[in-house]
Formats: structure tokens, sequence, C-alpha cells
């Protein structure tokens, strides 16, 4: 990797931005950091490693003229006190993205994007070339089963693996963090509107992908979702002339107890501890990407058989005789579609109970709840929840719990926004029979999965 021997972290307690100063000390680079507020697991990760600073806020004295680079996590604002002084003393400042590839220029990168799937492949991805025992670079979105960080450097790596987010890269930058990657291999798993907080109309969100299409290196390869419409329409186009273009779908599977069994001629009765349509395409994509990476197929598909996913990534977190519950970060429309549909596909004899809390700038924006329109259908009974306390922070108007459930199109659902009365309806719930999915990208559910395993 680049040679850095001091480098200081601005807003250090972000996921990603904490598991890079840890990965950063663990390659012996002298690491410091700051941040206005830092809650766990952040603080005890950081404290676990001795990055923990002192105090909370920001001082002109964390930056200094000894310091090889900054980086600049999106929770900073551009005014910062400790950014301004980093530019007064011509200081590299960069962006967590912008890191990642000057720390991977030697390598063939593959970059990992789309609306949805994008942490379960990169997961998948990690996974099999830990299974080869070859070295490799880093980045994803959650806590993955057998890595200790969520960011990896190495030195001998000819290999860079990245989960491609389409969020803006730093306060200096408000380019999606995968047009810094240059890529060789792309996977694009479907594009649904999202963040509409930077991309307010829907062609923004389209030509951020497009970007990215163009930005793969010349003789690369774009591996694309062939039932999306978006990708199908921008596909066409041809929007880069030098790469390949390899759509996938997924393979044929029986899927039984929460597991699924591959029926294609190559990969016949291999065994994946996972479900769904959209999990087998996944699983499906990631081969491809081995391929261009030079895992074969049958080799990617055998290491998959002790895949644990990534954190809330449909993670079953609980199963005692007839009930199982999962837990799951989905929390877009299309993602809370595919999921639910998922688990009513391999559990089709239980009651199934789905609870989901909308917790991001566009989940909660009236405009764009309407999207969720028949997202729940598939569930028995369902409870979606929302606290107003969130629509204050973000300065946003209130909302009613008429017009939820106008958005979902289901008088059926239960509209809570009181965190006391989400747990007395999953405590009243008689769970015999069942399956219980929690989808969230907050931590509204934590503790009710602690008590289930307590």
């Amino acid at each position: 990797m680049t040679e850095f021997k001091r480098v200081h972290i601005i807003a250090v307690g972000g996921a990603v931005m904490h598991n890079m100063a840890i990965a950063l000390k663990l390659k012996g680079v002298e690491v410091t950091g700051s941040d206005d507020a830092i809650y766990n697991p952040s603080r005890s990760n950081l404290e676990k490693h001795g990055l923990l600073p002192k105090q909370e806020g920001w001082s002109v004295d964390n930056v200094h003229r000894n310091l090889d680079a900054i980086i600049v996590g999106m929770h900073a604002r551009p005014d910062n006190p400790e950014l301004k002084k980093a530019r007064e003393l011509n200081i590299p400042c960069y962006s967590f993205p912008e890191f990642m590839f000057l720390n991977s220029q030697q390598a063939k990168r593959a970059v990992v994007a789309g609306s949805h799937g994008k942490t379960t492949i990169t997961s998948m991805l990690l996974h099999s070339f830990k299974q080869q025992n070859k070295p490799f670079n880093y980045l994803v979105g959650s806590k993955i089963q057998g890595f200790d960080c969520m960011v990896g450097f190495d030195n001998e790596a000819k290999v860079a693996i990245f989960e491609g987010d389409e969020y803006l890269s730093s306060p200096l930058d408000n380019r999606s963090k995968f047009l810094h990657y240059k890529p060789h291999v792309v996977i694009i798993t479907g594009i649904a509107w999202d963040h509409i907080n930077v991309f307010p109309q829907y062609s923004d969100y389209l030509h951020t992908f497009e970007k990215l299409i163009r930005d793969i290196q010349p003789g690369g390869s774009l591996i694309y979702y062939a039932g999306d419409t978006e990708l199908q329409q921008m596909v066409a186009k041809r929007p880069n002339p030098s790469i390949r273009y390899i759509p996938y779908t997924g393979l044929d599977a029986e899927i039984s107890g929460g597991y699924a069994t591959l029926k294609n001629r190559l990969f016949q009765g291999q065994k994946l501890p996972f479900f769904g349509a959209h999990n087998i395409a996944n699983a499906e994509s990631a081969r491809l990407a081995m391929q261009e990476l030079g895992i074969n197929g049958v080799d990617f598909y055998a290491s998959l058989e002790n895949f644990q996913g990534a954190a809330r990534r449909l993670q079953r977190v609980y199963e005692k005789a007839n009930t199982t519950v999962y837990y799951d970060f989905a929390h877009a429309p299309s993602k809370v579609a595919a999921t639910v549909k998922a688990v009513r596909n391999a559990f089709p004899n239980r009651k199934m109970i789905a609870c989901l809390e909308l917790h991001t700038f566009s989940s909660i924006n009236k405009d764009f709840i309407p999207y969720y329109k028949g997202s729940l259908d598939g569930a028995d009974k369902a409870m979606v929840f929302f606290d107003p306390k969130v629509l204050e922070h973000k300065k946003m108007p209130p909302l009613a719990k008429e017009e939820v459930i106008k958005a979902f199109d289901n008088q059926e659902i239960s509209i809570e926004n009181d965190k006391a009365a989400v747990y007395d309806f999953l405590q009243a719930e008689n769970l015999d029979n069942s399956v219980l999915l929690l989808m969230s990208s907050g931590v509204l559910f934590e503790e009710y999965v602690k008590q289930l395993n307590a």
C-alpha cells in the first residue's frame, strides 16, 4: 500500500471510518481520530484498539505538519475546523473511497453496486477469496463472519473487492463513492430510486450508475442483473464500448427449511446456506465476478457451504422448534418486497409476521413512501414503525399514521410511532409455527433480539 506513517481521521466514529482506523493501525500506521459523537459498536471497537479519542469534539491541535494524510468522513461538515486547518497546511485530504483506491492501484479492482444486495454479494466474494487463501484488499458495509474488520489492506494484494456505495463521498466531494475506484469488474444488481436527499430526481440516480459503467477500465466487464428494466435499457446503449457485458439471473434451486439446493447441471446438488430468489441471483453474480478474478465456479459455490452471511442480511437470529426469526437490513421498497417474498416462499406453511422500521430520509419522506405500496402484502400480519423524533431531527414535516397506511395500500397493517408499543406488539404475538421478519436500518429491534436469545 502507499506509504503513510501518520494519518488523522476526521469523523472516526462512522461504521466504515472506525474500521479504516483499525485496519491502518494493524498495518503499522500511526492513527489518530476525532468526532463530535461516537456510539457503540464504534466506541468499544476503537477503545479495544487504543484509538478512542480522549474527548469528543473537534480540535485544531489534532492537525499538524507531521501528518501524511487526512481521511474525511461524510459526517464532518465542510466548515469543520480540523478540515480547514488541514487545507491551510496543504495536508492531503481524502474521502475513504479515494484512500481505498490510492492503496489498491496495483490490484485488479472489483466493485459491487446496485440498489440492493451489495453487502451480501461483497460478503460472498470476500468469504470465497479467504477460502482460497489469496491476499486481497477489501471494503464492505457490514460486519461479516470470519472478518474482524470491515476494511482490509494487504501489501501483497493483487485483487481489491469493494462494496460500491452510490452515496456522496465526503463533505468536499459530492460524487458517488463508487466513482473513485476505476474498476475492472463491476456487478450492478438492479436500480431502484433511493437516497432522494442527494438524488432529488430519478434521472440523477440513474446518471451516477451510467458514470460507473463508463468508468470500467478497458477490457473489463459489467455483470448486470438481466431482469432489471432500467439496467436493460442502460446496457442497450453500450455506454462503454471497451468492456464486456455479462447478464445474469438466478439458477434453478429447491428451497427447503431456509436452505437452497442448486439444480443447475454444472452445480447439481450444491447446497447453499441461504434462500430467496434474490440471494440465489446474488450468488450467481458473485460466481461470474469470481470467474473474472480467476476462481472457477465449482470452487466458488463449494466455498459457500459454510458461508454465514453479513450481519442483518436475512440473518437467522433465533430458531427453536417451529419458530424462526430473521433480522434484515431491508429499508428501501425493493429490498423490503424482495425480503418479504423470499421468507414467504421459504415458509409457505407458517404464519408470517413482518415488522418494518422506516428510518432513512427517503423512507419517511411523504413523496417517497408510496413506493412501498404492496411490499408487505406477503405477510399474514405486519407492523410498520416510524419515530416522530427522527422526523424532527431531520427537519422533516410530521407524518400521520393514516398517510403511512395509505402509502402501503394495506388497511391491515399496524402503524406504530411509539417504541414501547412495538415491544408490546412483539411480546403479544404467539410465535408458535411462525416466522418473524424484523427489518430495519436502525437499532429498533436489537434489544428484542437480545431478549430472544437470553
